[in-house]
């Protein structure tokens, strides 16, 4: 029974993870865009890359105030993102950081 409950909590966080990679925009940032910003928050890479045109350009189209909702989200592991890099991104770009973030 606890192997059927695993197994089934197992699928039901994999669909979860389908349905959010295939959402068509969260913030204003498709996955594509969001994808673009990972190398730079990563969690394993050390240094983590500066974060690429494509990233800016994607964050400076994004609401910000929206993203900073998802920092403290366990989805952030799932895409192997340190929440602190992420957060450092607004401004490695260019961009303000919303004041509350």
């Amino acid at each position: 029974m606890v192997t059927n409950k695993r197994s089934l909590a197992a699928a039901l966080l994999v669909a979860v993870a389908l349905l959010l990679v295939s959402a068509e925009a969260v913030c204003n940032m498709s996955n594509e865009q969001f994808m673009s910003c990972q190398p730079a928050a990563a969690k394993t890479t050390d240094p983590p890359a500066p974060p690429s045109q494509d990233c800016c350009a994607a964050l400076a189209g994004a609401d910000l105030n929206c993203l900073c909702g998802y920092k403290n989200s366990p989805w952030m592991s799932l895409y192997n993102i340190d929440p602190k890099r992420a957060m450092q991104l607004p401004a490695k770009c260019g961009l303000a950081t919303p004041a509350n973030c």
